[in-house]
């Protein structure tokens, strides 16, 4: 075997690996025990004939292929071990020959990672504050959420509850015909054209009404941009909320009771504080992690940017699948190429990258580790939230190699968050980590609960989702659960 360096720097090496037949003859035996058992060839019982007779029946080169899974990474690892390399994640192998097998070996080694003077950041955290007029506000959207929809004699108005009949033609095709469907029209709700809704306001309960909305030049889907829709729409029904007085009565109303409007705006206060100081946590986090990115000086082999944009197309590709949608659909959709979307990943996947090296080597600097208890400790924990039926099937799950190595980074991220704050703030290791702890879950609780409404049972708007189709009516399939708020 023969081993070249083809480039070397400090953050990468290529190899170039060239086989001789003396190195290729067990790779080769293997694949022709692996390949005889599924042949039937003429005078031999299947699974019994030689290897020459195999050989000449398939095809070296089909052989040396059969072989290549197992024998480009088996030499790969032999040939770092000789030049005493170190990959820090899995190389890229480019197969350059078949007779003689040779490949080349892209090997991301170690980044250099350097923190700077990063012990001398000082930042401070804006304490949380919450007016009056904050809790005015929540308890506006409570008494919204909680009032029913009543009919009602006036004109439409923005925030109404519509039933109508909708046609819309474009270029003399009908691509909306929807009858006795729900609708609200706001100035936020862009289908299923942006302009439609301010067409309704005014109207009235049984009138119809003709008119023809401009699509925007700007509009995502390139074949309707600048486009006229001819819309015929009658409105059926108009109705609006009743809204109840906020006096004690209604704070009884509210979730499973408050003795009176004080007990309930002290909720709120409560709940509304804690979720700020949650997002001012996160927030200083953030601005924590900016200021040591700043101070840091980091190289890496592009490989391991490359692996990182592969990665989040992929965490793309799982979101678009839960939504029934693939990439192909997807990037239709959004009017972009496969190349395009790949770009507009990259920034995020060196940000993200990036953030990972500076937590590791922070890691490392602190002397941070995650022990196999406190990933017990994680694990029960998530279980205990499971029924008693689950709990078992869960805890096998989650005690999964892949698993606890998940949860285990996990860990090591929030304690290095924890320190990070600490280190700004010029505090002790540990001064500052029960207040990180506590926000941190707080702030967990709140991202889990965040489409709640403002204070724990309470129910959501009995408004019916609006059921107007629209051919695009957002930049991203994802948002259509928004594109008609309120609703």
């Amino acid at each position: 075997m023969k081993v070249t360096k083809e480039s070397s720097s400090p953050v990468e090496v290529i190899l170039n690996v060239e086989l001789d037949a003396t190195d290729e003859d067990p790779f080769i035996d293997r694949s022709y025990r692996r390949t005889v058992g599924r042949l039937n060839i003429p005078g031999f019982r299947k699974g019994k004939a030689p290897r020459s007779i195999v050989e000449s029946y398939v095809g070296r080169v089909a052989l040396v292929q059969e072989a290549l899974d197992f024998m480009i990474p088996e030499t790969l690892n032999r040939a770092l071990q000789d030049e005493e390399v170190q990959a820090f994640v899995e190389p890229r192998v480019e197969v350059t020959e078949l007779e003689p097998v040779s490949f080349k070996a892209t090997v991301p080694l170690e980044p250099s990672v350097d923190l700077g003077d990063f012990y001398s950041i000082r930042l401070e955290k804006e304490p949380v504050e919450i007016s009056d007029e904050e809790v005015d506000q929540v308890l506006e959207r409570i008494r919204r959420d909680m009032a029913p929809w009543e009919p009602v004699t006036r004109a439409v108005q923005f925030g109404d509850l519509l039933n109508l009949s909708v046609e819309g033609e474009m270029d003399g095709e009908v691509l909306i015909n929807d009858q006795e469907i729900d609708y609200i029209p706001e100035t936020t709700n862009v289908l299923p054209f942006p302009g439609f809704a301010e067409h309704l306001e005014g109207m009235e309960e049984g009138e119809h009404k003709d008119f023809t909305v401009t699509v925007p030049e700007e509009y995502p889907r390139a074949e309707y941009a600048g486009k006229d829709v001819a819309f015929k729409v009658d409105v059926l029904s108009i109705k609006e909320k009743a809204l109840a007085d906020l006096d004690d009565e209604f704070a009884k109303g509210v979730g499973e009771g408050f003795d009176d409007m004080e007990a309930l705006r002290s909720h709120i206060l409560e709940r509304v504080t804690s979720e700020a100081e949650a997002q001012s946590n996160y927030a200083f986090q953030q601005q924590s992690m900016e200021s040591l990115l700043e101070s840091a000086t980091i190289s890496a082999s592009d490989l391991l940017l490359e692996r990182e944009i592969e990665n989040m197309q992929e965490e793309r590709e799982r979101m678009l699948r839960n939504q029934r949608l693939d990439m192909d659909t997807y990037l239709a959709y959004v009017g972009k190429t496969e190349e395009e979307f790949h770009e507009e990943l990259r920034p995020q996947a060196q940000d993200r990258l990036n953030r990972q090296l500076v937590v590791r080597q922070l890691a490392q600097a602190e002397e941070l580790e995650v022990s196999d208890e406190e990933i017990q400790e994680e694990i029960e924990t998530m279980v205990g939230g499971a029924t008693d039926e689950n709990q078992e099937a869960m805890r096998r799950t989650l005690n999964s190699e892949s698993m606890t190595e998940s949860i285990r980074s996990s860990l090591m991220s929030q304690k290095v968050m924890n320190r990070l704050m600490e280190i700004v703030q010029g505090l002790e290791p540990g001064a500052g980590v029960a207040e990180a702890e506590a926000n941190t879950n707080t702030e967990e609780e709140t991202g889990a609960e965040e489409s709640d409404s403002e204070t724990e049972g309470i129910a959501g708007s009995d408004a019916p989702d609006a059921e107007i189709d629209s051919p695009a009516g957002q930049d991203d399939p994802s948002d259509a659960e928004e594109s008609n708020e309120g609703a």
